[in-house]
């Protein structure tokens, strides 16, 4: 008979607490979540979401390492580049978190990613605040559920926090108010419309007493079928008298005010409205216009570098001009301006606009047109002064 029980030696880990709880995180559960498919049924969150993601994904991702960039440009076993970064994002701007997992080599060595969707992912931290752990459910029956993962071997893009930058919070939430306010709108807009008056006009019988309902109808069938049949302006005698409708200055106004929340939309994600196809601040310029939305572009690009920068110990930087100027004319404009001022020389501006293909790799090489003139310049004025 044994005198002492076997101890356990084995490292215990602390119990995770979950930050998912609604006390510690307001998803807008008190007052009706908005699903976020739902959300994308609003053309102006869709297109804000739209061209944000894909201007991000157009953005280049840039790595020190090698094998760093290989991941990043060929993340997915199941997508390209493209449809994996804009999942990310799209799924950033839209919950405010956006996951994928990082499966390893033996050596540990990072391979690939797999998105995830926020539904199958559980985060959790850790008792002592010592770090977060995932609990994740793969669509793979061969995967399953994987519980304790760390917070290492998970990307986890998020935007502003309320709990310490753990999870981040949806732009959606301060835009339920709104939303739903633009759902009541357009209710009353259909009901409006709908109760509408159908006829374009009123004929008036000033002198015929008081008609019966099938006089008025035939009389109505004949004033139409003369208007149909006639080319020109309908006639008229003096026992009768036609006024057209017009539609109500309320319906038209209400009308108006339908499309007040895509300044609203706009706002949240940082952009300007004019991308909205709003009509945007008649005192902005174009470039204006096109500088704050790289300043929100630059805004959620640290999301990313900083995450990465973490988990792939790397250094990653997010180059947004890409997305902002296509085809290199503003950059090309600035070198110029640039070079004109003697700010740089024709070698450096050559370079630049090749680095960004601007210029093609073959192109000729600057050579300053008065590099000859003014050393042919400096030896007359010597001559002159030997002379003399």
């Amino acid at each position: 008979m044994a005198l002492f029980k076997p101890m356990n030696l084995a490292p215990t880990m602390p119990q995770p607490v979950s930050i998912n709880d609604s006390s510690i995180i307001n998803f807008l559960r008190p007052n009706g979540y908005l699903p976020l498919d739902k959300a994308l049924h609003n053309s102006d969150v869709y297109s804000a979401v739209y061209q944000l993601s894909a201007d991000l994904t157009t953005a280049h991702i840039i790595a020190n390492r090698p094998q760093n960039q290989a991941l990043i440009d060929n993340p997915s076993a199941t997508s390209n580049r493209h449809g994996f970064w804009q999942a990310m994002f799209a799924q950033l701007l839209l919950d405010g978190n956006s996951y994928a997992y990082i499966w390893r080599n033996q050596n540990g060595i990072p391979q690939r990613f797999e998105y995830l969707r926020p539904s199958q992912v559980q985060v959790d931290e850790l008792a002592d605040g010592g770090g977060l752990l995932y609990s994740l459910t793969f669509d793979e029956p061969e995967i399953g559920l994987m519980s304790n993962v760390s917070q290492s071997d998970m990307v986890h893009l998020r935007l502003m926090s309320k709990n310490g930058g753990m999870t981040g919070i949806s732009p959606l939430s301060a835009l339920q108010e709104e939303l739903n306010i633009k759902n009541s709108a357009n209710d009353l807009t259909r009901k409006a419309l709908g109760k509408a008056i159908v006829p374009n006009g009123i004929l008036k019988i000033t002198k015929g007493g008081l008609l019966g309902r099938d006089d008025k109808v035939s009389l109505s069938n004949d004033f139409a079928a003369q208007v149909d049949q006639s080319n020109g302006p309908a006639v008229l005698d003096d026992l009768t008298e036609y006024t057209p409708l017009e539609v109500s200055t309320d319906v038209t106004r209400l009308l108006a005010q339908t499309d007040w929340t895509s300044k609203q939309i706009a706002k949240v994600y940082g952009i300007p409205d004019s991308y909205l196809n709003g009509q945007g601040d008649q005192q902005s310029s174009l470039t204006m216009i096109q500088g704050m939305y790289a300043n929100a572009l630059r805004r959620y690009a640290g999301s990313v570098e900083a995450e990465l920068n973490q988990k792939l110990i790397a250094k990653v930087t997010v180059d947004i001009n890409p997305a902002i100027d296509s085809n290199g004319t503003s950059f090309a404009g600035v070198i110029g301006t640039l070079a004109n001022n003697k700010a740089i020389t024709g070698e450096q501006a050559t370079y630049m606009l090749k680095n960004i293909g601007f210029m093609p790799e073959g192109a000729p090489e600057y050579v300053d047109p008065t590099a000859n003139t003014t050393k042919g310049g400096n030896d007359n004025d010597s001559e002159d002064t030997n002379q003399g």
